[in-house]
């Protein structure tokens, strides 16, 4: 049977795999509250990196990208808020919103992928 969520955390690991490669140092994975989840939560140059992850076997069901819609954008950035506020976090920290995209077995990332959605 498919299960959902352990694709997606399976996708997630290769994901932080990815981002340490590139010099990102994890803080936390699949962070969640009841305004949302993010995947993942990171540190890289001085900036709080808050990463969602999108995997999609083919294009049948459009990009991975695509899936990061207005909505999905706004519950990110509610979430971000409430963990700065909860971790006791500045709210003059640099932060970024960046998406890491598998398609198959491509993998790319979007750095500051959108702004802050109130």
């Amino acid at each position: 049977m498919y299960n959902k969520r352990s694709v997606g955390t399976q996708y997630e690991q290769i994901a932080v795999r990815y981002l340490m490669e590139r010099g990102y140092v994890i803080i936390e994975h699949n962070f969640q509250c009841r305004t949302g989840e993010i995947d993942i939560i990171a540190n890289e140059n001085g900036y709080l990196i808050f990463v969602e992850v999108k995997y999609r076997k083919n294009t049948a069901k459009g990009l991975p990208q695509e899936a990061v819609d207005t909505y999905k954008r706004q519950k990110i950035t509610r979430t971000a808020e409430y963990y700065m506020l909860k971790k006791h976090i500045p709210v003059d920290t640099p932060c970024r919103f960046d998406v890491v995209i598998i398609l198959d077995r491509e993998i790319s990332l979007i750095q500051n992928a959108f702004e802050a959605i109130f």
